[in-house]
């Protein structure tokens, strides 16, 4: 039995509270020697007698670790007298910094604790909770490498820093209000509000029906009651956008319908916005028109010291930044862009390194990327070259693969602005440095005019690494699958191998020969983007009938732009091509009344589902066509020709969406089986941001299993673009392959 020995544990060992651990189990088996941080490895020195119990101990890690890999070996000399933890070193970077997770129960007890050290003090953690990614410089994790490091501990911290037993033994983020980083109150245009409590001031604030931008671990956020929720949205120029609400765990379960998973998810470490059906889908209409809202429980000390002050139990939460670009994390910014829509400004000392916004979770599926569960550290063979997805133009991250694991950063949103793609940009520099990154292949979307693609190039040409474009919907199906698959991509827009639009896609095959063997019909876009928003314009390239035109014309339309209109479509004049799902969808959503001008992305679908909702769906004929292209093609005229009728009959609006749904659903599922018994492949995986779509999405999934078929989709990725990266990435091995 051995009794010495040198251990190295590799893996996510920083940032989570491992060498206190480590130094209070050597304490428990009576272990001297010593434990010290190398990179992304801890590396301990243990003599004893039960250096086995010990080891079977420390191989568990603590809860917020992720251990790769344990190795033992033979060593020699004298044991010490203790067992200490050394000061860092450098070494090995296979890992990573685990993300920023919510206040534990600890400490939020701690703060609420009558007379205790942290009684009110808003940025208390331990070795169990806080900010992690969004506060680091540099590796290895201490104090002096992120942005605590202007806070020296007082001596009652530094105290329990030292102390063996405590639960902030060498926790790099301990502070109190003596020491620690401090909040500050101010009025829109910087002057500072004289508050003995800025916290208990600004609940009496947002009370009062003021609107208050909050700094929080990531970013700004604004914050209002529901009563001046109105008020919010016309500042901000999104009168009809959906809401985010943070709230009491008893208000979100008054206000909406809460499964157990869902509640599970709300409650965990993460605590992401999690997208929950209305208790009363006509209920709150000032924070969401649709049948759904997106709650979150309070997962910093800050916020559970607010509610504690507030009457009211719910706020809105919403990113304090214009949707796709970066949040806001410096003051000078906010003072800048918010002077107009916030009244005051609640803001703290501590700089935010790296920007995090709110991650979004609906039925389980991962929405948005971001605080708590990224960056996102994913096993992984992709070979021994150092791989970087770019990620595509919208919603769009990053992933970079080396040595095992593939890393994916939180969103960064819509590369087609200077500051997104700057953005994107520190990404790449932030993630790449502290992992030590050198790549050989970098994958970019298809499409040769993003941002990102450009930015690729770039990369490419200071570096010397190999380029390679990955279709966007193929990229989609590599992050659900590496197994030979047919693989459904539905979403709105992705630059096809043909120049068209594509977004309605079936593939089969294994990455990366995955080949298109189906997809929606082609159909014209008149305007290009300008459909996208007004989608009439997309209903009529669809269908461009004189009732179509009689339609438009009631509903305000002058003769002069029907005409052009008419013409453009007749002509093919500045006209795209599309096989998109999701523009089908607004053409629907326009058909019914239900958006007739998309305000935000996804706003017709989105409203075309809670519609849906309400309506009982029937079975339509489906129309299969035989493309030029080889491929089958469901015939989307046909579906929406049948949705006009049924229109024009006087059909409930509610049944008609239900019904289109069903029934688009049903057509697209009936290809893939098609193309999977065909081709005697017995799995069909489905991505794409269409599949948010609890209807379709679980009508593709009966259909599929009812044929005898495994049924994949990617929950540990965003089904949306927040899976490309990832995608590309594997794709940058699968081509060597």
């Amino acid at each position: 039995m051995r009794t010495q020995g040198t251990i190295i544990i590799r893996g996510i060992v920083q940032g989570v509270g491992f060498r206190p651990f480590v130094y209070a189990t050597a304490r428990k088996f009576g272990i001297t020697g010593s434990v010290k941080n190398l990179g992304s490895e801890v590396e301990i020195h243990a003599f004893g007698n039960r250096f086995e119990e010990f080891l079977e101990v420390v191989s568990r890690g603590t809860p917020l670790s992720q251990i790769d890999s344990i190795d033992v070996q033979d060593m020699r000399g004298s044991p010490p007298e203790t067992f200490t933890i050394l000061e860092s070193g450098s070494g090995c970077l296979s890992g990573f910094i685990p993300p920023d997770i919510a206040t534990c129960d600890d400490c939020i007890a701690d703060i609420f604790t009558p007379g205790g050290r942290y009684e009110g003090y808003w940025a208390t953690s331990c070795v169990n909770c806080g900010p992690r990614y969004s506060i680091i410089n540099a590796l290895p994790y201490d104090r002096e490498r992120t942005t605590m490091q202007p806070f020296p501990m007082c001596t009652a911290c530094e105290r329990e820093y030292t102390h063996p037993a405590c639960r902030r033994h060498h926790a790099q983020t301990i502070a109190c209000a003596a020491c620690g980083p401090h909040l500050t109150l101010l009025r829109a245009d910087g002057t500072p509000l004289r508050a003995a409590d800025p916290i208990r001031e600004t609940a009496s604030l947002l009370d009062a029906g003021s609107i208050v931008a909050i700094r929080g671990i990531g970013g700004f956020h604004i914050a209002c009651t529901e009563e001046a929720a109105g008020a919010l949205k016309r500042r901000l120029g999104r009168t009809e956008q959906p809401l985010a609400v943070m709230a009491t765990p008893e208000e979100v379960e008054r206000i909406a319908v809460v499964s157990d998973e869902e509640r599970g998810i709300l409650r965990s470490r993460e605590r992401p916005i999690v997208v929950l059906a209305k208790r009363d889908p006509a209920s709150h209409p000032g924070i969401s028109n649709l049948h759904t809202v997106g709650c979150m429980l309070p997962y910093t000390g800050l916020h559970h010291l607010l509610f504690a002050n507030l009457a009211h139990p719910l706020l809105i939460m919403t990113s304090a930044n214009l949707p796709g670009y970066p949040m806001i994390t410096d003051l000078a910014t906010a003072l800048e862009r918010l002077s107009e829509q916030v009244d005051y400004i609640l803001t703290h000392d501590r700089r935010i390194v790296n920007r995090c916004d709110d991650s979004v979770v609906r039925d389980g599926c991962i929405i948005r990327l971001s605080r708590g569960l990224a960056p996102k550290r994913t096993a992984i063979d992709l070979g021994n070259e150092c791989i970087l997805g770019v990620g595509p133009e919208l919603n769009a991250n990053i992933s970079i693969y080396q040595n095992g694991f593939c890393i994916t950063s939180p969103h960064v949103g819509n590369v087609r602005n200077p500051q997104t793609l700057a953005y994107l940009q520190e990404t790449i520099e932030r993630i790449g440095g502290l992992i030590g990154a050198r790549y050989d292949r970098i994958v970019h979307d298809l499409h040769p005019q993003f941002l990102s693609t450009r930015y690729a190039r770039k990369i490419a040409g200071e570096t010397g690494a190999e380029l390679l474009a990955v279709q966007h919907h193929r990229a989609h199906i590599a992050a659900a699958t590496r197994e030979e698959c047919v693989g459904i991509a539905i979403d709105g827009v992705g630059y096809g191998d043909d120049g068209t639009v594509w977004g309605g896609e079936v593939f089969a095959g294994k990455v990366p020969r995955l080949d298109r063997v189906a997809h929606l019909e082609v159909v014209p876009m008149p305007g290009g983007d300008l459909a996208t928003r007004f989608p009439e314009r997309m209903l009529y390239g669809i269908l461009p009938t004189s009732g179509v035109r009689d339609l438009l014309a009631s509903r305000g339309w002058s003769e002069i732009e029907l005409s052009a209109l008419t013409r453009q479509v007749e002509r093919g004049l500045n006209v795209a091509a599309t096989s998109s799902t999701g523009r089908v969808l607004d053409a629907v959503a326009a058909l019914l009344g239900i958006c007739r001008e998309r305000t935000y992305d996804g706003e017709p679908a989105m409203k075309l589902e809670a519609a849906a909702s309400a309506g009982k769906p029937s079975a339509w004929d489906l129309d299969f066509l035989h493309g030029s292209d080889g491929c089958e093609v469901l015939s989307t005229r046909s579906l929406i020709a049948e949705a006009y009728r049924r229109y024009a009959a006087g059909e409930r609006t509610e049944s008609i969406a239900a019904s289109f749904q069903y029934n688009l659903a049903r057509g697209v599922a009936a290809m893939a089986v098609r193309a999977a018994e065909e081709r005697g492949t017995p799995r069909v995986a489905l991505s794409g941001g269409v599949a948010y779509n609890r209807a379709i999405r679980e009508t593709i999934r009966d259909e599929v299993r009812a044929a005898g078929l495994e049924f994949i989709i990617n929950r540990d990725y965003p089904l949306g673009d927040g899976c490309i990266s990832f995608g590309q990435a594997v794709y940058g091995r699968s081509e060597e392959e």
